[in-house]
Order: structure tokens, then sequence, then C-alpha cells
């Protein structure tokens, strides 16, 4: 006769603490798998790359790590006799629907406890079929809600209070010791070896790395959050780097939140966190707006702008392959986009510039930069990636329109050109400010310090004051139609608070 068990999903919760689907799966005294999917269909889809799965592969080593140290200390598990390595995440190589079926051969599934996912179209679709084959197995799927964000929310009527409801609430941290394990084989071979690999330039997965990142900041980085965040070379050390770990789950919110409300009180920078703490709100906001609004994968949210006239030529997919790789002439945007694909991070400030330089200088469409920047951002999160492009790209209808001019914004916020210097090394031959916009330097001045244009570093591809002309006119033009005020005012409607 098949053992009785349950199954707790792992998708974007890596971690082992503030876990509601692993502490009820736990309380109910079966045997649990504890299950992490690498789904062909994901692993493959434009949004991500290997540095995703690497930051996978860390979180579940970690969480395992922890598990099998249980035994090691002699914490233990239930059911005795267990051997350390059956106390572990186990990873299956295939699409969900088919773990499923490979599990319930071994044995009996009464229940799957997983958190709600707010993600792409194809998480949604898979998500239906678990469903379909839950009721068909008749295996109760136990659900629960990721930080505040409400599934099928129509409204903000009363959002605010059951975010603060939810932040306040104690966390849910499992009875790990009360764990009875259930281990089954699953065949990963075809899983890269190089997701094994550590990059030293990228931030480490894990619950443990978490923590520590975490305590740094509110002991000591936070002092100067609120004057370096918008700084590029600064932000690295001042801004929280907590984005991966909340957008992989290796830190609840709430976890994130309430260690904030313990320090706010007696903190000698209070203001500084203060702000911080605004901004796991806005975390929130922006997922909400996804979770109510998932088409705008595809279309603008404001649909009056699918008829907006970007640019469609060869010429168009010069310039967006100069953005991509950092070459456009434009030394901190060549910087930027160099840093993120190094390292998978930059500050907000630099992801605002880089899409507002794609689709407002350039004019080209924002569904063509999209895929690129979730690519080579390490904290890629579906829910905050496409409401924040579109409102960068000005295609809400309800946002302040925001162009960013680099040369400005270089001069503004990397005043010794620290961080262009660190990403576009070839720039060091020049003196402060020649390097803000090398595109000024006379024929005579590029034979004097050895940098040709064209040659050494790029000519910039786009002028900035004629250029982008039209496209401003447009994008305040089309702010004035009756069909995007007809839309802002249902967007405004049903994603922001009514006073």
């Amino acid at each position: 006769m098949k053992l009785t068990i349950n199954v707790v999903w792992f998708k974007r919760d890596l971690r082992l603490k503030d876990h509601e689907p692993l502490s009820h799966a736990i309380e109910e005294s079966l045997p649990c798998l504890l299950l992490y999917v690498f789904e062909p269909e994901l692993i493959n889809d434009k949004h991500y790359s290997e540095r995703h799965w690497r930051f996978v592969t860390q979180s579940i080593k970690d969480m395992n790590q922890t598990l099998i140290g249980m035994i090691d200390k002699g914490d233990g598990v239930r059911g005795g006799g267990v051997r350390g390595d059956s106390v572990k995440i186990q990873v299956a190589h295939a699409d969900m629907l088919s773990v499923l079926n490979d599990i319930q051969q071994k044995a009996t599934i009464k229940s799957l406890f997983s958190h709600e996912e707010t993600g792409l179209a194809k998480t949604f679709l898979r998500d239906q079929g678990v469903a379909l084959w839950c009721r068909e197995h008749k295996v109760t799927w136990k659900e629960y809600q990721k930080d505040a964000v409400i599934r099928g929310l129509r409204n903000r009527e009363q959002w605010e209070e059951r975010w603060h409801e939810k932040m306040n609430h104690d966390c849910v941290n499992p009875k790990l010791n009360k764990l009875i394990p259930f281990r089954i084989e699953f065949d990963t071979s075809a899983l890269p070896r190089s997701w094994l690999d550590t990059n030293a330039n990228m931030q480490l997965g894990g619950e443990k790395e978490a923590t520590k990142i975490l305590d740094s900041f509110i002991s000591d980085r936070s002092q100067h959050y609120q004057r370096h965040i918008s700084k590029p070379f600064k932000a690295q050390a001042s801004c929280s780097r907590l984005s991966p770990y909340l957008a992989w789950g290796n830190l609840s919110l709430r976890q994130v939140y309430q260690r904030y409300q313990q320090a706010k009180n007696h903190h000698p920078w209070r203001r500084a966190l203060t702000a911080f703490a605004s901004r796991l709100h806005w975390h929130c906001h922006f997922v909400q707006k996804f979770e109510s609004e998932s088409q705008m994968q595809t279309r603008p949210i404001n649909r009056a702008y699918l008829n907006f006239a970007y640019r469609d030529s060869l010429e168009c997919r010069a310039d967006y392959l100069a953005w991509q790789s950092g070459h456009t002439g434009y030394p901190l945007v060549d910087a930027a986009m160099r840093c993120l694909e190094q390292t998978g991070y930059i500050n907000f400030r630099m992801r605002a510039m880089l899409v507002s330089f794609l689709c407002h200088h350039l004019n080209i469409d924002w569904r063509m930069g999209v895929h690129h920047l979730a690519r080579v951002f390490l904290d890629f999160e579906p829910g905050i990636h496409y409401p924040q492009f579109q409102m960068q790209a000005g295609v809400t209808g309800i946002n302040t329109i925001r162009i960013y001019n680099p040369t400005k914004q270089a001069k503004e916020n990397d005043e010794d050109g620290d961080f262009i210097l660190q990403w576009c090394p070839e720039l060091r031959v020049l003196p402060k400010p020649l390097f803000f916009d090398p595109s000024e330097l006379t024929p005579m001045e590029q034979q004097y310090y050895e940098l040709k244009l064209g040659v050494d570093y790029p000519l910039p591809i786009v002028n900035l004051t004629t250029d982008n002309k039209a496209t401003r006119t447009q994008l305040w033009s089309f702010r004035k139609r009756s069909d995007a005020r007809l839309e802002s005012q249902r967007i405004l409607a049903r994603h922001v608070r009514p006073d």
C-alpha cells in the first residue's frame, strides 16, 4: 500500500522561516516531500538567464544545509532513523504535471501546499493545469497569501489596512524538528553544472546571506541611504541590496518590515530607515497592480497607448543593440548596462534612466527592452518589473513623464565619475568633466588624450536635444487624448486607494 504524504511546493519562497505552507504541512503530521521544480518552460523563457537559476540553486543549497544541520546537531526530525541527506529539498527537472504524476505513482498525495504566485502568464497557465490535476486526483491544494498581495482584488478599498495587518502579524515559523521527511529521487542530470558555480560579482543566494545583508543594512549601511539612493556608485553600499532576496523569497517582506520595526525607535538614523520602509510598501503596491491587471505583460496598462508610434526600422534595431550592450556613446547609460551585465544590480534611478533612454530618447517600444532587463536583473520580479517598466516608459497615463538626460544625471549623481570610470575604463584617459560627455571632444583633444571617438569609444547614437523632440510631443499629446484620460480614470479607480 502506498504511503500518504503531503507535498510542499517551493517557488519564489526559498526560505525555511516565516513560511506558512511549510508550517501547516508539518502540523498535519504526515510525511512531507519538500519540492522545488526547475521547469523547462521557465528555464527557456526570455525573462530568465543563468544568473537566476544559479541564485535559486544557491538558495536551495542553503536551505538544505540548515535542514541537514538539524540532524548533525541532534535536533532531529520525527520518524527516527532518518538519514541526514533525506531531510532536504528534493529537486526535479520537468514540467510540474509530470512531476506530480511521478510522485503519485510512488505515494498518495493528500495535499499540495504552496504560496500563491504573482508571475508570468506561463506560471498562471501552469497553475491552472495544477489546479485541474488536483481536482482530478482528489488532492487538496492549499495556497497561502504571499506577502500582502491579495488575489482577485478589484480595487484598493482597505488595502492599506490589510497591508499593515499582514506586516504586523506574527511570523509563521515552521517547527522543523517535527518534520517527517519523504524522499523521491528525480532525474536532474540535464541541469547545467554551471549553476553550481559562484560568480564573485553577483550576490549569493540563500537565507543566511540574506539575513547577513539585512543586518548590515540596519546596523550600518543605511546611514547614508537617503543621500546616496540615486547615486549609482555609492548606492552599491548604501542601498539595502535586499531586492534579490525578496524577489526569490529568501526573506519574506514581513521579516524585513518587522526587523525595521524593532530597530527604528532607538536607531541613530531613524529617518533613513523610515524612507526605506516606505519602499517595502511600494513593493507590494506594484506587485498588487500586476496581480490585479496582469495583461500589462503584453500591452500597455492604458490601452490608449496601443497606438503609440514607436520607431520600426533596421536603424532602430541597431540602436537597440547598442543600448543592450552598453555602447550608446552616453557614458552613464553604458556604465549602467555594463554594470548590470556583470553584477545583476544597479540602483533604481539608473534603471529608470535606462528605460527612459530606450523609450524616450530612442523612441523604441518598451516591449523590445523588457526581456533584456529581466534577464540581467538578478532581482527580476514580474510583479514589479512590468508596472515599473510601463511607468518609466510613460504609457500609464497617470504617472509623471520623466525623461532623464543621462549627461545631466551623470554630473549630478556620479559627480566624481567613480561609476562611469569603473565600467567604462576606456574613458580613464579623460579628465573631469570630459568623461561625462566625450562627444564634446575636439579632434585635437582626441589626439592629445589618445581616445578616438567611434573607435575607442562610440559616438552618440542619438542627439538628446533634437532627435527625441517628436517623441516628447507625442507623449504629452497622448496625455490629453480623451481615450487616454478615460483609461486613466479606470486605472486610478482600480489601483489607487479611494479618498
